[in-house]
């Protein structure tokens, strides 16, 4: 039987697409065995609800879905919209069934569409830095500086509540044009600004990559979102209510959000790899106790075995035995089907020289992927490490950005890094020259960052 089937024409650029389809149907007149129903979905690209990771679709609204499509056996034909309103658009106009989105329970939606599933509550929260000195009621914001999206509902909460509070917020708008949610939370990780505002679901993701940060504190009431269908398919309303309520499916959703809020997804982000951990090889010591596999497979990925080396460093510290909370794994943190398209069994991932292999053959066929864009070898080096680290597709679409935007595209600092950071914004993974839509490429470019730093260390100890 059939389990499932994903069309979605925007992410044709991908290097590595993960097939959702299954066993096709064996054609029968038993009504048991007719054709499923189509369940015509749209969502859009975001940090929680629909990307790409290396090859890989994802993204918490995206497996709930696909999830429900196979549990119901419907065939999901899902499409991804630009905005909030052109969804909303889409549910109106009949083109869709349901928006896979939290779509907010509003009155002014209760016209366009019949909210059902996963109910989902957030609220907006101070982020600031942890520590005996963190804020603890709003009352303490009076006197404070805090830095949020321009015309944002941020913006628009911080304005009323200092007039609650007989004003002394010092409150500064930044051009969304300019920084993101993301890069304001960023910011005050580092110490660049003192505090942001965002939505507790965004604040809870961005602590997984940012733990030193506090996300406790509540300044608005709780805001209630959930999927929504077309007013006139009570019935797949219904549908969805009760597959959600199946004890199986919440204890399944509870794992999901684990997945894409609680777990960390950067456990070292703050260092400097090769300061911090106080790396100190020998002069013409060995690396690490893979060195020969390293050496070994060098010639199979075209580049230096120390680069190898460097990245399987900075993946996993040399460490075969973890998973990442994307199901990346090993010494190398390849995801299972990037491993099968390069001829390796997702089961031999356990095994430290095949997974070395498998990311050699990998290093090789991004490095031809890319040679007809960035012809010379020492700048594609950055590319390569790049694509190794978010997918081809992600940087195929960087290229295109820098090339429409006047960045020379095949230059990678300052230029095509510069356009990778764009694609973590609206306005930008929403060109249409972009295929793969939204990623974080901040994670991107400090890879590429770190590995050429171990990479450049590593070559000045060893043979």
């Amino acid at each position: 039987m059939r389990n499932s089937f994903l069309h979605i024409s925007a992410l044709g650029l991908l290097l590595f697409s993960v097939s959702c389809g299954g066993k096709n149907h064996n054609s029968s007149t038993n009504a048991e065995d007719a054709p499923p129903d189509t369940l015509h979905v749209a969502t859009l690209y975001g940090p929680t609800s629909y990307f790409n990771y290396r090859g890989q679709e994802m993204g918490f609204d995206y497996e709930n879905v696909k999830r429900f499509a196979n549990d119901e056996n419907l065939v999901l034909d899902l499409k991804v919209a630009p905005t909030l309103q052109s969804l909303l658009n889409m549910i109106e106009n009949g083109d869709i069934d349901l928006a896979a989105y939290p779509i907010p329970v509003i009155e002014e939606y209760k016209n366009l569409a019949k909210h059902c599933g996963y109910k989902e509550v957030t609220w907006q929260v101070l982020v600031q830095p942890d520590g005996k000195d963190k804020i603890s009621d709003v009352t303490q914001l009076v006197g404070k500086t805090i830095y949020v999206e321009q015309d944002s509902k941020y913006h628009y909460r911080l304005n009323n509540l200092n007039q609650e509070l007989g004003g002394g917020i010092n409150i500064v708008p930044i051009n969304k044009d300019s920084l993101i949610t993301e890069d304001l939370i960023r910011m005050v990780d580092l110490g660049e600004i003192p505090l942001t505002v965002v939505d507790s679901d965004i604040a809870e993701l961005n602590k997984s990559y940012y733990p030193r940060l506090d996300i406790d504190m509540k300044i608005s009431l709780d805001q209630y979102s959930s999927w929504a269908v077309r007013n006139d398919l009570d019935s797949l309303a219904s549908r969805i209510d009760t597959w959600e309520k199946r004890r199986d499916n919440s204890d399944m959703m509870k794992e999901i959000y684990k997945k894409y809020f609680e777990i960390s997804k950067n456990p070292t982000p703050y260092e400097d790899p090769v300061k911090s951990l106080g790396l100190n090889i020998k002069k013409g010591g060995k690396i690490s106790v893979y060195d020969d596999s390293f050496k070994r497979h060098a010639h199979v990925s075209g580049y230096d075995w120390r680069l190898l080396a460097a990245i399987g460093f900075n993946e996993s510290r040399f460490n075969n035995d973890i998973i990442s909370w994307a199901g990346a794994q090993g010494l190398m943190q390849l995801m299972p089907v990037t491993a099968q398209a390069m001829g390796i069994d997702p089961s031999d991932l356990s095994n430290p020289d095949r997974n070395i292999l498998a990311a050699a053959k990998l290093l090789k066929k991004l490095d031809s992927s890319l040679v007809d864009k960035v012809p010379d070898k020492d700048e594609r080096l950055m590319f390569v490490i790049a694509a190794y680290n978010c997918g081809l597709g992600h940087i195929f679409d960087s290229i295109a950005l820098a090339d429409k935007f006047g960045l020379d595209s095949t230059k990678w600092l300052g230029n095509v890094s510069e356009a990778a950071l764009m694609k973590s914004r609206p306005q930008y993974y929403n060109d249409p020259v972009v295929k793969n839509g939204y990623f974080r490429g901040r994670e991107t470019t400090e890879f590429v960052d770190k590995v050429m730093s171990v990479y450049n260390y590593f070559v000045s100890r060893s043979k």
